[in-house]
This record gives C-alpha cells, structure tokens and sequence, in this order.
C-alpha cells in the first residue's frame, strides 16, 4: 500500500494546488453523500449517536473550509526576495511536499481525528495513510467508499485497518508521522522516528484545568465546566480535568455545579435521548474508577455521580463532582478521561496558577474572571497550549485559523493548528541566484591578506 502510495503522489503534488482542492471538494461531497452511514458506523463503536452524525459533516465542511483557506495559506508560506547583506543575491522559494505521512489516530473521535493531520497533508501535496484505533475501526469502510468515488484521491489516501503491528509498520515507512494518543505509545513511536531521522507530531492528551477567579460568572462559570468535564464522557483530549476555584466563590460554585451535574441524564435505554453516553473502551471506564477509588481513599468527598455502572452491556458514568481534592490524588494528576469533575479551593492568584501548572501535561486550560482582560491576565502564566477565556474547551472553534503548540508531555512538534497545519507537511527550499559578478579565489586571497 505504502509502495503504490508513494509512486502516485508526485502526480498529486505536480498536478497543483487547484487540481487537488477539486479533488478535495469532490471528497466533502461524496462524505456528506454517505454520512448516515459514516455516523451510524460511529455511532455502533462509540455509543454517541447525534454526535456521531454530526462529525462526517464537521469533516465536510471543515474540508471546504481548509480548501477556501489554502490558497492564502500557500502564498504567504512563500519566501522570496534579496538578500541583505549581498544585494544582487536574490532567492526563490520552493515548498517539496513530504512524499508519505502516516497517521495514527485514536478512538475516542474516530473519523475527526482521523482527518485532523489528513486534510492539511492532502492539500499540501503528499500521500497519506491513516491507520485508526482498532478499537472504533467501523467508520473505516464507509469512508473509504467516499474515498474511491473520487479516483485521483483514491490514488494517495488510504484508511487501513490494523492493530499496533499495523501501525509500526506505517511508522517504518512513512517520511512523516502524526499521533494522537497515549503518552506510552507517543514516546516508543518517538524514538523509532527517532532511529530512523523521521520528523513527527505528536498530541497525547491532557489534564486541563480551569481557574475561577474572583468577580467570575458563577452560573457562565458552572455551565461551561461541567460541559467541559461530562461532554462525550469526558473522553476528549481538552476536556476540563481539574478545577480550582477561589476560596470566596467555592461552595457557590459546587452548589451550582452539582445541581447542574445531577440534571444530567444518560443515554440509556434510548441512545437517541439523555446526556451522557458509554464509555468507548471498557478499560477506560476502569481507570476512570480507580481515579475516583484513590481519590476517596485519601480524603476527597463524593457530591454527586459515583463510579461506573453496566447498563444493558455498557459501561456508564453519571457526572460526578468530587471536593476536597489534592494534588496526591490520580484524579488531579493522571488523565482521567471520563465524566468526573474535580473541585479544589485555592487562596491566592499566584497558588491557583502554581496548582494548574503543577502537571506533566500542558495540553489547553480555562480561565473565568470577572472581565476578560483579567482572565487574559491569569491566562498568560498559565503552561497550556490553548486557553479558553470565559469559557471552557473551545479549541475546536479556531482549528484552522490560530497557531498553537502544546506544553510538556502533551506534544512534541510544532502547531497542527492554523496556517501551520499545512506548512508543516512541507520541506522548504530555496533557489540562490547571484545576478552580479561571481567571486573570484585570487581576490579572496588577496583580501584576506590585505
């Protein structure tokens, strides 16, 4: 697959930018065509019905978004001009698209983030293969239907099914490689790349806090949080961890948050109503219990929610609000990934920042504040990637238009947001041109002996 890939690709990137766009746009076409069954596939692996068929058309209409963008994003990407120091050198630049990126890409949104580094190396040129989790592979086979409607696409662009052999021997192969996952598996990817001189990105989760500070809106506040920490389960990569909220403000806060919190029904019996779906991976849930488990055992109270529950097969949480957290507690330091809403009181703005940046991750993070000037102000000192001001998890809002780079182990490479999602699938080069006289040694010789 890798072989056929790579013989096509030079057709795709010589073809130029307005042949792949419309190549492209046919593909946002063809999704939108099959995405009842694109969202049924998901929903079968996930358990998330509405949001399972939301996402084909988020891809579609994030695709075309991509497509009117790029064009802009290419220009400005170019670096042509005189040199300074010798003005009759002038320079050229030329952007190689990267011949074969492979991707792997997680279960918890499997066709979104599975196109989240595809559609910016698509437009710079390359040849793709994306391997999904094998957890949710179901949306794998509709997609690639789309995929083949559009033959010039089906050329450079493979979905595969696989397990972790798969993906080793994409990461073997591939010229650039892109991850979404776990730390573990981030870092036994980061050094096969590593061996052999390959460039990578790598995203692998979060443990992103938000901050209440006095003057805030408790009812914005509380809304915003709790959607941050039980939306999809809890099981997005930005979904709001931990929370640390003045000490004046903390048992209004919780008052609001757990009477919110308790409103929240599950998906079950009737996937098509309720709040709160399964969990994806079984083993999630599992961690999500010991989290609550350890938590309990050295001192946290239990407001609301509780730990998982089977229900007709799957695996199922109410939102859960803990108190009385510290930082030697799993549910404050490991990422938890589930419906579970930490609370820790805090004194002083200086400790608030202290505590959110008191993690190995560095993924995004909220701030609430009584204007947004001053959440901006607590924001700055806060070590995240992406932060949401007045709000929570909002990334997504701005995937294609703002740069930003994660902190700690959240990342490794450079923005896959904003102009950069494409540049990045470039190597640059550039073409030297002396249009004066060219050197000669004697000359050389003499100056450096005079």
């Amino acid at each position: 697959t890798c072989r056929d890939l790579r013989r096509h690709q030079l057709a795709w990137t010589h073809g130029g930018l307005e042949h792949r766009l419309t190549a492209l746009r046919k593909w946002a076409d063809e999704i939108e065509r099959r995405a009842k069954d694109i969202g049924h596939a998901e929903f079968i692996d996930t358990g998330r019905h509405r949001l399972s068929h939301e996402v084909p058309l988020m891809v579609a209409a994030g695709l075309r978004d991509w497509c009117d963008k790029a064009p802009a994003v290419l220009k400005a990407g170019h670096r042509d001009g005189r040199s300074a120091s010798h003005p009759h050198v002038t320079f050229e630049a030329q952007l190689v698209a990267c011949p074969l990126v492979g991707i792997i890409s997680p279960w918890n949104h499997p066709f979104l983030l599975a196109t989240l580094d595809a559609i910016p190396a698509l437009i710079a040129g390359c040849a793709v293969i994306v391997k999904p989790s094998e957890i949710t592979p179901r949306f794998i086979e509709p997609v690639m239907e789309s995929v083949r409607a559009v033959p010039e696409l089906y050329n450079i662009l493979r979905f595969v099914v696989g397990d972790a052999r798969t993906g080793q021997a994409i990461v073997e192969r591939a010229d650039m490689v892109c991850f979404t996952g776990s730390i573990n598996t981030g870092r036994k990817i980061a050094e096969a790349c590593a061996r052999r001189l390959v460039p990578l990105y790598l995203e692998m989760g979060g443990k992103d806090a938000a901050i209440v500070a006095p003057g805030a809106d408790l009812e914005r506040a509380s809304t915003a949080i709790l959607r941050g920490s039980a939306f999809a389960t809890g099981q997005i990569c930005f979904s709001t961890e931990r929370v640390y909220v003045h000490e004046s403000l903390h048992d209004r806060f919780v008052d609001l948050l757990v009477k919110k919190s308790e409103a929240l029904r599950l998906s079950f019996p009737d996937p098509h109503s309720g709040h709160i779906g399964p969990f994806i991976f079984e083993k999630q849930a599992a961690t999500v219990d010991r989290h609550i488990d350890d938590a309990l055992a050295k001192g946290a109270k239990l407001l609301t929610g509780g730990k998982s529950e089977v229900l007709g097969g799957g695996m199922y949480m109410l939102a859960t609000v803990l108190t009385d957290v510290t930082h030697d507690m799993l549910i404050m330091q490991e990422e938890t990934f589930g419906p579970v809403t930490p609370v820790m009181k805090y004194k002083t703005e200086d400790e608030a920042v202290a505590l959110a940046n008191d993690s190995s991750y560095g993924l995004s993070a909220a701030v609430f504040a009584g204007t947004a000037e001053q959440a901006a102000a607590i924001a700055r000192r806060v070590e995240a990637g992406a932060i949401s001001l007045q709000d929570a998890a909002v990334t997504i809002a701005i995937l294609r238009d703002a740069e930003k780079t994660s902190f700690k182990q959240s990342a490794l490479g450079g923005s896959r947001m904003g102009p950069n999602a494409v540049l990045r699938f470039f190597t640059r080069k550039v073409l030297v041109l002396n249009n004066g006289p060219t050197a000669d040694m004697q000359d050389l010789a003499e100056r450096a002996a005079a």
